[in-house]
């Protein structure tokens, strides 16, 4: 099966980045599943069921590291759990820097390349949806767009597709994907602020 040239660009561009690691908090990871389709690359990305934390929301697969387990491992678990895909430790091809949640956790975002065509399965009492997100899309030139606040430095919007805007943390990740990874760019995103709904 024929690779893109989008997914061994993003090998080369997280194969020259020095992530940065933060220490304390929850630990978290989350991976970001990019489908290396040559007709339409893409990433998965889920809307979490409406109930519990963070319910509707729109995230990356991932949550928290059980003891003894490493971040990824933790993050390939929650991959199978969440959405039925099955990640060989081959197909993690680096991480970007942590990100500080302001509810305390420290998220560890991890990059997975693996090859088309995926049947990724919902599991109800996590996931409310899936979706596909073109590589293409997240490079256009409207992203980012930043918001004024009451208060502080402009807050980040990712609006990926029609009904979607997604802001920090999983909006700040995905920047910093888009920044690293697709742009080849050395783009850090641990000050960007989350807006007052994705607490809770």
């Amino acid at each position: 099966m024929t690779k893109s040239t989008v997914a061994e660009s993003i090998r080369r561009n997280i194969a020259d980045f020095s992530r940065v690691a933060a220490e304390g908090g929850r630990a978290a990871a989350v991976v970001i599943c990019v489908i290396d389709d040559p007709a339409e690359p893409h990433l998965l990305m889920i809307r979490r069921a409406f109930r519990g934390m963070n319910g509707g929301q729109w995230a990356l697969p991932g949550g928290k590291i059980d003891p003894g387990e490493t971040a990824e491992a933790a993050g390939r678990r929650e991959v199978s759990e969440e959405i039925g895909l099955e990640l060989g430790e081959s197909e993690i091809v680096g991480a970007l820097d942590d990100f500080v949640t302001d509810s305390g956790f420290v998220m560890t975002p991890f990059i997975a390349v693996t090859p088309a065509p995926v049947q990724p399965r919902r599991n109800p009492a996590e996931v409310d949806s899936i979706h596909r997100i073109p590589l293409a899309r997240l490079v256009q030139d409207d992203l980012p767009r930043w918001t004024p606040a009451p208060s502080g430095p402009p807050l980040l919007q990712m609006p990926l597709r029609r009904n979607m805007i997604v802001h920090a943390p999983t909006g700040a990740i995905l920047y910093q994907f888009r920044e690293v990874a697709l742009l080849g760019r050395d783009t850090r995103v641990a000050d960007l602020r989350q807006p007052e709904f994705t607490r809770e």
